[in-house]
């Protein structure tokens, strides 16, 4: 573990996904759950995070306008630019804007707009503690087979297993390291930063939030208008 620092973060929300498989329509970030975007929803609860000083917004090339007006007010300083083809591209192109005396950057899916306050700030404050990293998971409870052609071939022991969300949180230095490493390699499309991250740096794992669900598809977004996210 390394010394403890401010427990002060820069978050990256990231919307600059397209949403394919929500079906037609305008990019997954600026569709709505009970009359606000998913993006305003996000954006507000990193905000109300009391570890969370400014934020870096991501949203599709030509939307920047938009978001900021639908933003503007939200509690905290917010930078919105264009994202890139991919989440990893997204996520480097908001570093460009975290300024270099952040301590900590908290990365965060717009699409998992019902994550609370208290998670940010959590997973913040284990980096601050001395973490090179932290990532909210949650339990798997369903059996898990490794299926190959249709077939099952193995029944994989779900106990060393966690499924992990968004925010995660990370030293700035550590983040843009890894991120320039990935660059260097050739890697362009990871799911989550702790992917980059974890092989050379020491990644903690919290409590996420079984509530804390992302939206993917049609039925995720209807299911989280109907109640089914945090209210």
């Amino acid at each position: 573990m390394l010394p403890r620092m401010e427990a002060r973060a820069t978050a990256i929300v990231l919307g600059a996904g397209a949403g394919a498989r929500l079906g037609d329509g305008p990019p997954k970030a600026f569709r709505e759950v009970d009359g606000e975007s998913i993006l305003l929803r996000a954006v507000r609860a990193a905000a109300a995070s009391p570890s969370v000083v400014a934020i870096v917004v991501t949203v599709p090339a030509g939307a920047e306008p938009d978001a900021e007006a639908m933003l503007d007010g939200v509690g905290a300083p917010v930078t919105v630019v264009a994202g890139g083809a991919t989440r990893q591209a997204s996520v480097r192109a908001a570093l460009a804007w975290v300024p270099a005396t952040t301590p900590v950057v908290a990365v965060h899916d717009a699409a998992r707009c019902w994550a609370s306050p208290a998670l940010f700030d959590r997973v913040v404050r284990a980096v601050a503690d001395g973490a090179d990293g932290a990532v909210p998971v949650v339990a798997v409870t369903d059996t898990v087979k490794r299926v190959e052609d249709d077939r099952v071939v193995d029944t994989i022991d779900r106990r060393e297993l966690r499924l992990v969300q968004t925010p995660q949180a990370f030293r700035r230095e550590v983040l843009v390291a890894a991120h320039e490493r990935a660059a260097e390699a050739g890697v362009v499309d990871a799911t989550d930063d702790a992917a980059l991250v974890e092989g050379s740096a020491h990644v903690l794992v919290d409590e996420g939030d079984v509530a804390n669900v992302k939206i993917t598809t049609a039925h995720d977004l209807a299911r989280s208008s109907a109640g089914g996210g945090r209210g």
